[in-house]
């Protein structure tokens, strides 16, 4: 009785890994960049890891046929990037960083701890602060003389909405990323 209630256990449980037939595609990049500014020089650690999951299903799975063809249901692609700045680990949605103009001017957006800092790429200063808000995409930029909202938008390019109090209105600015 023990072993014909230990076989039917084990059937059940083959038949549930049998069922769920999936191809999965796994890669990982790792990129390191290593940036020299005025503080020294720092490391920075990205780890993209890209996980394509597609179900393996029957082409017409209530025919009496014996033999089936198989047929590729749709890919689902998941994306999670990990990044280590001095140390500190932490994993974004997507990375920003890139070369952007903006009032005639170049600036580069770069990775750090917490956030980005945005600098200019000739003397290696940094000019500004990116921070990421509660909302996902959207960000505060603290530079010198200005605290504004912004977020990036479908074509990559940073956009910042500045409170101008002489005006009582919202000043729309727009930083355009530069593709190589």
């Amino acid at each position: 009785m023990k072993k014909s209630i230990l076989s039917l256990i084990l059937l059940a449980f083959s038949a549930c890994l049998y069922a769920q037939n999936t191809n999965v595609q796994s890669e990982v990049k790792t990129t390191v960049r290593t940036v020299k500014d005025s503080d020294g020089e720092r490391k920075i650690v990205k780890t993209e890891e890209l996980d394509k999951v597609q179900d393996v299903e029957l082409k017409d799975a209530n025919s009496k046929s014996l033999n089936k063809e198989m047929q590729l249901g749709p890919t689902q692609v998941m994306s999670k990037v990990q990044v280590t700045v001095d140390g500190v680990t932490r994993y974004v949605d997507v990375d920003r960083s890139a070369y952007y103009t903006y009032n005639g001017q170049r600036y580069q957006v770069m990775l750090d701890k917490v956030g980005y800092t945005i600098m200019n790429p000739d003397t290696k200063k940094q000019l500004g602060i990116l921070r990421e808000t509660s909302m996902t995409n959207h960000y505060i930029l603290k530079a010198k003389n200005k605290i504004s909202a912004g977020y990036f938008d479908g074509n990559g390019n940073l956009i910042m909405e500045t409170y101008d109090p002489k005006t009582d209105t919202m000043i729309i600015e727009k930083a355009s990323i530069i593709r190589n």
